[in-house]
């Protein structure tokens, strides 16, 4: 370990950081390895906000990384509005310590006059994100890690249109933090500054989930459902809306009701983990339930189950969710010609999103993975009505009431979808395969290398190159037809080697597409040590008795391409 790390810690156990801090630090000496993985670096404030392990250090959640983030933003937000009286509003989830570090960040925001409407509990991200623009926000934050394992946390911020930021928010705002050193943190609360929020904002943000979610004409009380919140903060909302919506009959899995940062029922409290929906699909089995729905600890993923055509329950993945609740949307047409309505989607989700879109005559807008970017969407074409948008990741947003993956109007939407199926005598599946024989059968599947550390993140980057400098000619035998490089924004037509440029921010996102419409993307994750596959195939189907066969072609050939990429 280099002496820089030693020079970092030995700074901690000085003046501005309490006693408590100090001593932590000094333990931490005993332990070399430790010591260097919690100062080797600064925690990162990406694009979005700041995720890591919670404790002691430079690259530790605590107080001080998120007081210095806090004070950073604190000052950029007083220079873009200084007329103007500045004000944001803080929620969080079931992670420990976050209520101690929201009280934190409020208490700072407070000693900047900025003034402060606080959550006195946990509640779902899209609650928040909605709050912004109820309350008239310049700001949001949220304190989440979203399925991260339990020792970690986050910080989520929100601009005033209620999205993640965005360029040029983003970079000013990180300049702003680096620019802000731990002894400008002003800690000491302005209590004036500071007011507690609850009751009003959940019933305005129920009312209009219950206003945009529901939909449908089925008969509701005829749905009996299976709900987990798995450990989250969903359980403060989703049976809520659902009762307020019609819904009777919702049973909650009680060993995963009660929020807690440990998830002890589950390995990872992801609804894109099967497992993590087990105990929800054995009890939904038990009682012969209608649908499954399970959600991350903020909230704003959903992951759901419904009856197929045998009657058996089945874990649908983020893309069938997304097209079949799009689908449903557009089919109820609450929109007119006049309004230019719009629904939004990412460049690795399923192109089966641009195919239904254009079958009912509205545009599908793709942008970059992340929601912010649909936000962003609803910023720059005010004049045109967002109807909804989704991303393959399990995410899915109603309208445009909330600007983030809101797991809470979904999952309403999603039971207004099985209740009006079935009152029709068919199901949330059987739409979604009238849509695959309607349009053309897709099928997606994502493959994630891990790669873990300084030597994983330049494997990841080796194989980025590897395929920019090598790209494959063909997928499965049919010729490549695009090559889409979104680090270089450009677009190549491979048989003409014309060029044309990408109208989206720069990425580091390839994107293969072949003659056949079969389409591989590539990019590095994000948010953790990961290089992501994102492979995309389609055929016709000519009945939805046809589609287990159909579906076992498409999946071999989903076989064949991974075999020959060495996965």
């Amino acid at each position: 370990m280099s002496k820089s790390f030693f020079v970092q810690a030995a700074a901690w156990e000085l003046p501005p950081f309490d006693e408590e801090t100090r001593q932590a630090v000094a333990k931490l000496k005993n332990n070399a390895s430790e010591l260097e993985d919690a100062f080797y670096k600064d925690l990162d404030f990406g694009t979005g906000g700041m995720r890591g392990i919670m404790g002691v250090g430079t690259n530790r959640v605590n107080k001080y990384t998120f007081g210095k983030t806090t004070q950073g933003l604190s000052n950029y937000i007083k220079a873009q509005f200084p007329n103007e009286t500045k004000s944001v509003v803080i929620g969080y989830d079931c992670r420990h310590n976050s209520k101690e570090l929201a009280q934190t960040v409020a208490n700072i925001f407070s000693a900047n006059d900025i003034k402060v409407y606080l959550f006195t509990d946990l509640r779902p991200t899209p609650e928040v994100s909605f709050a912004v623009r109820h309350l008239n926000c310049h700001c949001g934050i949220v304190l989440t890690a979203s399925h991260n394992p339990p020792e970690y946390n986050g910080y989520k911020v929100y601009w005033k249109g209620g999205g993640q930021i965005v360029p040029p928010q983003d970079s000013g705002i990180i300049s702003a933090i680096n620019n802000t050193f731990y002894e400008d943190i002003l800690f000491k609360a302005k209590s004036e500054y500071i007011t507690f929020i609850d009751h009003t904002i959940d019933k305005a943000f129920h009312d209009a989930s219950v206003a945009v979610g529901r939909i449908g004409n089925g008969n509701r009380e005829n749905i009996k459902l299976v709900f987990t919140p798995l450990h989250g903060s969903s359980v403060t909302a989703i049976p809520k809306v659902l009762k307020k919506a019609g819904y009777s009959a919702v049973n909650i899995i009680k060993e995963q009701a009660k929020p807690d940062g440990d998830f002890p029922t589950v390995k990872s409290p992801n609804p894109e983990e099967p497992e993590a929906l087990q105990m929800a699909m054995e009890k939904a089995n038990a009682i012969g339930a209608d649908i499954v729905i399970g959600t991350d600890p903020d909230a704003d993923r959903l992951g759901i189950a419904v009856r197929n055509e045998m009657n058996e329950l089945e874990l649908l993945n983020g893309n069938q969710t997304m097209v079949a609740m799009t689908d449903f949307i557009l089919k109820k047409g609450k929109y007119t010609p006049e309004e230019n309505a719009f629904v939004g989607s990412t460049v690795v989700s399923t192109p089966m999103m641009s195919v239904l879109a254009n079958h009912y005559g509205v545009e599908c807008k793709l942008g970059l993975t992340g929601f912010k970017w649909i936000a962003q969407m609803i910023e720059h074409y005010p004049n045109q009505k967002c109807l909804g948008g989704g991303e393959e990741s399990f995410g899915y947003m109603v309208g445009d009431f909330v600007r983030d993956k809101d797991a809470v109007t979904a999952a309403l939407l999603a039971c207004e979808l099985v209740a009006e199926a079935k009152s029709n005598g068919t199901s949330f599946f059987e739409v979604l395969l009238e849509a695959y024989v309607k349009l053309g059968c897709f099928q997606e599947r994502l493959v994630s290398l891990v790669k873990k550390g300084k030597s994983g993140a330049k494997e990841i980057e080796s194989i980025m190159n590897r395929l920019r400098k090598d790209p494959p000619k063909d997928i499965d035998g049919s010729p490549i037809r695009f090559i889409e490089d979104y680090a270089t924004a450009v677009r190549t037509l491979v048989k003409k080697q014309e060029k044309e440029m990408i109208p989206l921010p720069k990425a580091n996102v390839l994107i293969f597409i072949a003659e056949d419409g079969t389409r591989i993307a590539a990019r590095p994750s994000g948010t953790e040590p990961k290089i992501k596959f994102y492979v995309s195939v389609n055929t016709t189907l000519n009945s939805t008795g046809d589609y287990r066969k159909t579906k076992n072609q498409l999946d071999q050939k989903i076989n064949r391409i991974l075999a020959k990429l060495g996965m």
